[in-house]
């Protein structure tokens, strides 16, 4: 382009040569050799001068292959109080000299003709050659502009143009560093290229840097505005300094530069980002005293600041005080409204909201579509969501992969996984690109339905697709492996997922070692503990309740219980689900005076012990056959306002029942019924096997009639009592002491979920 422009040029100044050729002539003879050319190169500089004043440029050729940069810098200081033929010298060097190597010195003379000219584009595009030449340092750079300066009759605007080109080539910090290279040299830039400096700093939130930059700015003498004072608020709100920005105003007005709507909405926008509505509004109202308005912006920032702090009520009332002052909503203002209820999952609220915006001719975009689609997705009503993105489409906006990710996410949570991988088609189809949010939705429904080789297959084709997998990613199949048990494919995407430098983090973990336990390998669990202690990932509630359930199920219960100390030592406070593992595994060990201890020191503590609690050491005691101290067990339940339920009764009635006391057995049924406790199918499977145990036929017939009238079908008798039964017992004794079975035909039998103890008995 810029030998384009320099060609046109060419032509267009060559053939006004004639209107400046006296000017040349008296400049050659007046002006000095630069004392940086020897001999030979002065005389080459007097040639091309004398070939240009004559307009004879083609003869330039001549000297094309003797040309360095300092007969190029000559040729530009002799030549330049005539901008005309100078500029002819420079686009025929810009143009035909395209392997010339330039040094600072010829590009800065070129540089200083061309801002003189008003080129400024082409004379930008040497500077960023020169800023961009390897070696050269920012003082080389300055230096150089500034030595050429006065030879070149130029101007001040060149520095102006040197900091934003730094500014627009995004080296803020050279850019920086320059400004203060040009201080020291006693040059001074306009206030409007110390703000582009200011501006740049601050949006790449370099805000020390442009504080250190606008001393020096203030120290420069140069006068500020109110851009100036708008950039540095913006700073210092970035940085959360909200307080220093109002100090930093007052101490601008009295350097005379006010504050406009735009300062006033970066406080605001700073307040509401806090949460500190309240002083958001305070800064609002003051708005018109300082003859300000509050308008679109300010509005908006306001509801946005409302909706994200859960006043939704507050933000209705702002929108209408935003009507009656005038001021029409936007989309922006009713998305802030749609979003807040979309996340409440007020669906209701949303569709009134979405309503409303279209009554108010308000034109809805990818973001209040979005937010609906999701809603509805989330909530399980996929063809809602579906109508949406149908109105979307109908409306122009193209759904983009988020959209569609939204949609299949919805898909895979309600387990529809045939309509989720047809959604992907249609977004594939229309040039959608997958990307890994999108495949970990897939492969979250994918693991919730227990398709993992699928879920494989997928996880490859992100490879083969280039989508590098997440944290995210692993732990989706981690956890979906894991839960099936296939434990090696779980741990072998652990170790992948490592080598990757993706680490991972407490549930990660958690998921691993909760699946070893599961399974019975501790000692994985434990390796993978001290991995994760390794690797500085602290362990929390899950992680101890997961590892002391493992050593409980084991029957370790002396390691559970170092376990349980670790975590009181290390800060972790239990839970109950916790306690009543330490207590499960007391009682399944044997021991359950000590459970029996360890309860009274949970409560002590302020862990409220619940039923499962009580239960758990009612049937140790009962295991130990020691019924007199469960039902010291229960009392003691029953002081805690804590009310016995169908498992309590259950384990004292199966303890009876184990120890051939059908009697109180039959007495706690009893309580039962009074206590408004209706047995379950365990009730009366412990009965019906305690009376086969005491050879109380009739008996046992009799509660098993009571299951099948209960509506409890499926019914066991233990295989050694079925031995016992059948050497004493005949068909007619089976018939004659169960009479449901007298009414019955006997093809039925074979269906009677008694089938099998008959069958056993002949």
């Amino acid at each position: 382009m810029l030998v384009k422009k320099s060609t046109l040029r060419l032509f267009t100044i060559h053939s006004n040569y004639s209107l400046y050729n006296k000017t040349l002539t008296t400049s050659t003879k007046n002006a000095p050799f630069s004392s940086t050319t020897t001999t030979p190169d002065s005389f080459i500089v007097d040639k091309i001068a004398i070939a240009l004043k004559n307009g004879h440029v083609s003869s330039l050729g001549n000297y094309r292959l003797q040309l360095n940069s300092l007969i190029v810098a000559d040729v530009i200081y002799r030549c330049c109080d005539n901008l005309v033929l100078t500029q002819i010298f420079i686009d025929y060097v810009m143009l035909h000299c395209l392997k010339f190597k330039h040094s600072s010195l010829s590009l800065s003379a070129m540089i200083h003709i061309l801002v003189r000219s008003r080129r400024l584009s082409d004379a930008q595009g040497l500077v960023l050659r020169m800023i961009r030449k390897s070696g050269v340092s920012c003082v080389q750079v300055v230096d150089s502009l500034v030595s050429s300066f006065s030879r070149c009759r130029s101007n001040s605007l060149v520095f102006d143009l040197l900091v934003k080109s730094y500014v627009q080539a995004r080296k803020l910090r050279e850019g920086s560093e320059v400004f203060r290279i040009l201080r020291s040299r006693g040059v001074s830039v306009s206030i409007n290229t110390c703000n582009g400096l200011l501006g740049g700093l601050v949006k790449i939130g370099w805000v020390d840097l442009a504080s250190e930059v606008f001393s020096e700015i203030v120290r420069s003498g140069v006068k500020l505005n109110v851009y100036t004072l708008n950039i540095m608020v913006n700073a210092l709100c970035k940085d959360r300094k909200i307080e220093d920005a109002k100090v930093f105003l007052s101490d601008m007005g009295t350097k005379g530069v006010y504050p406009d709507t735009v300062t006033y909405n970066t406080l605001i926008n700073a307040y509401c980002r806090e949460g500190l509505m309240e002083e958001a509004f305070e800064l609002m109202s003051s708005m018109p005293g300082k003859g300000l308005k509050p308008g679109l912006f300010t509005y908006n920032t306001i509801l946005n600041g409302l909706c994200k702090k859960g006043r939704y009520e507050k933000a209705k009332e702002v929108l209408s005080d935003m009507l009656a002052n005038g001021v029409k909503p936007d989309t922006t203002t009713y998305n802030s409204l749609l979003i807040d209820r979309c996340k409440k999952n007020n669906i209701l609220e949303a569709e009134d909201i979405f309503k409303e915006m279209l009554h108010t001719g308000i034109v809805p975009d990818l973001v209040s579509f979005s937010s609906l689609i999701g809603v509805y997705s989330r909530n399980g009503q996929l063809t809602q969501a579906l109508a949406y993105l149908e109105n979307m489409k109908s409306t122009g906006i193209v759904p983009d992969n988020v959209i569609y990710t939204i949609i299949i996410d919805g898909y895979c949570r309600s387990g529809l996984m045939v309509e989720a991988l047809k959604i992907r088609d249609e977004m594939i189809k229309h040039g959608c690109v997958m990307d890994v949010v999108t495949y970990n939705a897939l492969l979250n429904g994918l693991c919730k339905e227990k398709r993992l080789d699928d879920a494989d297959q997928l996880f490859c084709e992100m490879g083969e697709r280039s989508v590098y997998p997440d944290f995210y990613t692993f732990t989706t199949l981690i956890n979906g492996h894991g839960k099936n048990g296939n434990m090696n494919k779980a741990l072998n995407l652990f170790e992948t997922m490592t080598q990757k430098s993706i680490k991972p983090d407490i549930v990660t973990y958690n998921t691993l070692m909760d699946g070893f336990c599961k399974i019975g390998e501790i000692e994985k669990a434990n390796n993978l503990w001290t991995d994760m202690i390794f690797r500085k990932v602290s362990p929390n509630q899950i992680s101890y309740g997961v590892l002391i359930n493992g050593f409980c199920s084991m029957g370790r219960v002396s390691e559970a219980f170092k376990m349980f100390n670790q975590m009181i030592k290390k800060g972790t406070k239990p839970n109950l689900v916790i306690c009543n593992t330490i207590v499960k595994g007391y009682c399944k060990s044997g021991y359950s005076t000590k459970a029996e201890k360890f309860l009274g020191k949970m409560s002590s503590e302020g862990i409220i012990p619940d039923c499962i609690t009580y239960n758990t050491l009612i049937n140790g005691f009962i295991r130990e056959d020691n019924m007199d101290k469960a039902f010291v067990v229960i009392n003691e339940m029953e002081k805690q306002k804590l009310i016995p339920d169908v498992i309590t009764y259950n384990i004292i009635l199966d303890g009876f029942c184990k120890q051939g006391r059908m009697h109180e057995a039959e007495l706690v049924l009893r309580k039962m019924f009074d206590r408004g406790v209706n047995p379950d199918r365990s009730t009366y499977t412990s009965l019906i096997n305690g009376h086969v145990t005491q050879d109380n036929l009739k008996e046992a017939f009799m509660f098993h009639d009571k299951m099948l009238q209960a509506g409890f079908g499926t019914f066991y008798v233990r295989s050694d009592e079925f031995t016992s039964i059948s050497q004493r017992m005949t068909w007619d004794d089976v018939v004659g002491n169960c009479p449901i079975l007298r009414d019955r035909h006997h093809d039925d039998i074979a269906d009677s979920v008694q089938g099998n103890l008959i069958f056993s008995v002949l």
